[in-house]
């Protein structure tokens, strides 16, 4: 039986122990350096891979070789995130951090448009106002490369085991992420979690009540009654808001092949392709909304993601790109403005276009129903 100190050791972030053993997995593996290669020098790559691979293990080596704590990793990955804000956003925006408590835990419950760039913008904004940097739920169907694990439990990401088949084994790994999320809340760290499994593709967050049965797992373990157990959680949703989505078309293709064919398949390394387009892509403006900490007598889960959804609903940042494809309050946005999303659209496969433009028009309809 593995002791309560490592009886997460399955599912949680790494260690300060664990990071550099990781970074050399990682700087050694042939499938990453093939990776970063392909997309840094996708011409050169092909014929001078075998001089490039050595350059660039001894440079990973350089900016990682001493790096032995979680806290020297975040400080490395805040240079790369205020690059990625300074490059691919025309401003970030945050709200509602003045109603919490940095010394408090919360779990935040999180729309979900971006696989990587969700978390990483809560995180920058927790960051920026000296609040702690949480825990991250990744499924592990994003984790069927060990570089791309070992890179996400580096940067303080744990397991939600989705590829989990058979009702006991399903039951038992509910459990353990429960228990763990609990455990985490209450000593060390918070945590950020998706109010749904997978992107919401078509612009509408709605919260899955069945992540919230997971989280009272551990309280109906302890017996302790629904409501108070949720209020214990410290739950406050949080509204991510991307004036332009890299992934949107890659999105809409998803969508248009369901209904129109009934199928959708994902090739290997789509889910890949998604985090990258994610990090570089242009994303305008971009706002982070925090809610207020949820403290009614809630019946039961249900009631709960209502209550979710609807501080979602109304703190989601509604930019331009929104209010242009929802055709509402237009009069006071520059022709400037209208002209390059109407662009941006156009500019996309014909029957693609209307699924897009519902995507961005969604949370305006949402907003003010």
């Amino acid at each position: 039986m593995l002791s309560d100190i490592d009886k997460f050791s399955d599912i949680r972030p790494y260690n300060d122990d664990e990071i550099q053993p990781a970074i050399q997995r990682v700087i050694n593996n042939e499938e990453f350096i093939d990776a970063i290669l392909s997309f840094s020098f996708p011409k050169l790559a092909k014929y001078l891979g075998f001089v490039l691979k050595p350059l660039l293990r001894r440079y990973f080596l350089f900016k990682w070789g001493k790096i032995n704590s979680i806290d020297e990793m975040q400080r490395v990955v805040g240079v790369y995130v205020q690059h990625m804000i300074d490059s691919t956003t025309t401003k970030f925006t945050y709200s509602g951090l003045e109603n919490l408590d940095p010394s408090q835990n919360y779990l935040f419950v999180s729309n979900h448009r971006d696989i990587a760039m969700d978390p990483s913008f809560v995180n920058w904004a927790l960051y920026s106002e000296n609040f702690k940097t949480v825990r991250i739920a990744i499924g592990d169907n994003l984790l069927s490369k060990p570089y791309v694990s070992d890179l996400m439990r580096m940067n303080k990401s744990f397991i939600v085991k989705r590829s989990v088949t058979g009702v006991r084994e399903m039951m038992k790994s509910l459990s353990h992420l429960s228990d763990y999320i609990a455990s985490s809340l209450k000593e060390e760290s918070s945590i950020w979690i998706a109010q749904r499994e997978g992107r919401a593709k078509d612009g509408f967050d709605k919260t899955e009540p069945a992540i919230v049965k997971m989280f009272y797992v551990n309280g109906k373990k302890q017996k302790i009654p629904f409501a108070e157990y949720i209020k214990s959680l410290n739950i406050v949703p949080v509204a991510v808001s991307y004036e332009l989505d890299p992934c949107d078309q890659q999105k809409a293709r998803e969508l248009y092949e369901k209904a129109e064919f009934g199928e959708y398949k994902k090739s290997e390394f789509e889910d890949i392709e998604s985090i990258v387009s994610g990090i570089i892509g242009k994303k305008g403006h971009v706002h982070v909304a925090f809610g207020e900490p949820l403290n009614g007598d809630f019946a039961d889960a249900d009631a709960v993601a209502e209550e979710i959804d609807a501080q979602i609903y109304q703190n989601y940042y509604l930019h331009p790109s929104n209010l242009i494809a929802a055709e509402q309050d237009v009069d006071n946005i520059s022709a400037q403005n209208i002209a390059a999303f109407k662009a941006r659209i156009q500019a996309i496969k014909p029957e693609l276009q209307d699924t897009v433009l519902k995507m961005y028009a969604n949370p305006v309809r949402h907003h003010t129903s």
